[in-house]
């Protein structure tokens, strides 16, 4: 009887030690998809303040800061979910609020953009365009985002893409023209010719470009030409010359 009573303890104390074992890996288990749930709210939050904070060098509308501001105060909320804590999360999330509650700030509805002159400033505003293009797209694939309003956005997003390439092409284009690298103009001239011919759509400004590029490649056409007859007239003539010399009388001395 004592024996079966020790081997009935030492039972219970294996089923109670699997039990707190269990417990305590679920525990683990929940902490460690909670610390990776609040990293990825972390991330949505910066991205999304980066884009806001360069929002200066991307013209962006009302309704876009205000997609922005939105998927802020979201995460936000789902971190206070997950730590209810946190003071500093809650203040963030007062203040988000607060901002979506007021005009939003910054706003510009143009549709043209100003190019640096740096390469490196230039990749930035286009990854910053590409980023915005992409929150945009989450946001309207979780419901957020009217249909309509997803379409006007995105379509003024990737015009500027447009303006960007094709601007910055035509640009380094006449850069090397002024240079007298009629070649390089070229090629640059032919890239802008290309991407501006690629669109699905018409408006004034693509028309626009078509024609003032296609003006640059005739002119360059023209030049190209000139030059190769210029050359091909300076070879004939030094042929000439060197024949002449070949069969020139000899002088007698």
């Amino acid at each position: 009887m004592f024996i079966t009573v020790i081997i009935l303890l030492i039972v219970a104390l294996i089923v109670i030690a699997v039990w707190v074992s269990a417990i305590q890996q679920h525990r683990e288990k929940q902490e460690a998809e909670r610390r990776k749930e609040l990293s990825k709210q972390k991330r949505i939050i910066e991205e999304a303040e980066d884009v806001i904070l360069n929002s200066s060098n991307i013209p962006m509308s009302g309704a876009m800061i205000r997609i922005i501001q939105r998927r802020v105060h979201d995460a936000l909320v789902s971190m206070v979910e997950l730590s209810p804590t946190s003071r500093e999360l809650k203040s963030r999330m007062h203040e988000s609020q607060e901002r979506l509650n007021s005009e939003p700030q910054n706003v510009n509805e143009s549709d043209k953009v100003s190019l640096p002159d740096n390469d490196k400033q230039l990749i930035a505003l286009v990854q910053g365009i590409k980023k915005l293009r992409h929150l945009l797209r989450s946001e309207h694939s979780k419901g957020k985002v009217d249909t309509q309003v997803f379409v006007q956005e995105d379509r003024k997003m990737e015009r500027l893409q447009l303006r960007i390439n094709v601007e910055s092409q035509i640009k380094r284009g006449l850069s090397a023209k002024s240079a007298n690298m009629v070649g390089s103009a070229r090629q640059y001239f032919e890239k802008a010719y290309a991407i501006i011919c690629g669109v699905t759509y018409s408006d004034d400004y693509v028309n626009e470009k078509k024609n003032l590029l296609e003006g640059y490649l005739s002119e360059i056409s023209t030049e190209l030409k000139a030059s190769n007859a210029s050359a091909v007239k300076k070879k004939a003539e030094k042929e000439k010359d060197d024949l002449d010399v070949l069969f020139a009388p000899k002088k007698k001395w």
